[in-house]
């Protein structure tokens, strides 16, 4: 007989900036009975933190702290070893994240992290899909503003058109974000280190490509799209460069009800025209910058890792993403997915319910790197409605293809 686990979730990464708000979110959001720890590598700030998530909830003064670098290998399998679901706050990925990820694989045990990081992502599945699939662990990247909005929010707007018809047969989807917000220090490394290594990432892509199973029968697109006018989105749009169309892509790979063909792309939706120029000019510097260790450093240096907005700005920010989608016989939905503060207080949310979803949740039998749609899909769009995340339908876009 397996022994039970002694914990229903390790949160791995308490002490950072949006780790310490999942934390504060579990201990607020918790159900009756979570086992649950909080684990780093310095137990003195552990403690300090199960100190503020005590005058959340007294009973959290009683949390079990387990201390692991995120470069001990044998600590983190212990890590792994003692938990159903282990949730990773610890970036840039790339840097800190793999050995955490073998030791779920080995392990056996469901992963979900954060990440926006393309290369890490693929190169996780190089390294580790096949082990996780022969243990049966779930790992579940991009489990909060990249890319649950994106992904979870596609499959609401295909959900609907089902709803209108049934079966699909050729659907074209457009995302289109609009976003306040402020950058903490470890999304500024992760930006920063993804800019500085184009090369790396596109043959890791290409890699991925090459191993990664095509779907039977149907084909699947992320075209870049274009810089235009969008009706839906009542805005300017620009191809946004991100990692949220793969996730959609690969979700739509892994559900037959996205059609025999299916098509998304991803754009950031911008009012005035001056303003998406500015916005490709500040990218393209940005990534120029990236590619020159001095400047890199000198960027990193505004805001360190650990660091982040404050709970006043945190509450004036804001996300609204918004989803136009066209069925071949005609059926059309626009649908919207909409919060608070994307990068951290909403991202805190979806990555402490996603994390809750694959422990408690009656879920599809899948195993290995998986997506939010197809691993956790409707399960995990209740909790996050239920959480104070709107999803809803709008109205029908005009005829025509859906960014006209």
């Amino acid at each position: 007989m397996v022994e039970p686990r002694p914990y229903d979730l390790v949160l791995f990464g308490a002490t950072g900036f949006t780790g310490g708000l999942t934390a504060e979110y579990l201990a607020a959001a918790a159900p009756e009975g979570c086992r649950w720890a909080l684990a780093g590598r310095d137990r003195g700030r552990l403690e300090a933190v199960r100190e503020r998530l005590a005058a959340i909830d007294p009973r959290c003064a009683q949390l079990p702290l387990v201390v692991a670098d995120a470069s001990d290998r044998e600590g983190l399998r212990r890590v792994a070893a003692s938990a159903r679901v282990v949730i990773s706050t610890v970036g840039p990925y790339l840097q800190h994240g793999e050995p955490l990820v073998a030791a779920c694989a080995e392990s056996g045990t469901d992963y979900v992290d954060l990440t926006g990081e393309p290369e890490f992502v693929d190169r996780m599945y190089l390294r580790h899909h096949g082990q996780a699939v022969a243990s049966g662990a779930r790992l579940v990247h991009s489990c909060g503003f990249d890319s649950i909005p994106h992904d979870l929010g596609v499959l609401f707007t295909v959900e609907e058109l089902r709803r209108r018809g049934g079966p699909l047969g050729q659907v074209a989807v457009e995302g289109y974000v609009r976003a306040g917000g402020t950058v903490s220090g470890g999304t500024l490394a992760s930006v920063l280190l993804a800019f500085s290594r184009p090369r790396a990432m596109a043959r890791v892509a290409r890699e991925r490509r090459a191993a990664e199973p095509r779907p039977k029968g149907r084909r699947i697109h992320t075209p870049t799209g274009r810089v235009r006018r969008s009706w839906p989105a009542r805005a300017w749009v620009v191809p946004m460069p991100a990692i949220d169309p793969q996730v959609v892509g690969r979700s739509a790979a892994g559900l037959e009800e996205y059609g025999e063909e299916f098509s998304y792309a991803h754009y950031a939706a911008v009012k005035r025209l001056p303003m998406v120029l500015g916005g490709l000019a500040a990218v393209a510097g940005l990534a120029l910058a990236a590619q020159l260790p001095l400047l890199r450093r000198v960027l990193g240096d505004l805001r360190k890792p650990g660091e982040g907005p404050d709970a006043a700005q945190r509450a004036k920010n804001w996300f609204v993403v918004r989803f136009a989608a066209r069925a071949d016989d005609g059926r059309a939905v626009l649908a919207e997915v909409s919060g608070g503060d994307p990068g951290y207080q909403e991202t805190a949310v979806m990555l402490a319910e996603a994390a809750l979803c694959l422990a408690y949740d009656d879920l599809p039998p899948v195993a290995g790197q998986s997506t939010t749609a197809v691993a956790m899909g409707r399960p995990l769009i209740d909790r996050l409605i239920a959480a104070g995340i709107a999803f809803r339908v709008l109205d029908v876009p005009p005829t025509g293809a859906p960014g006209r």
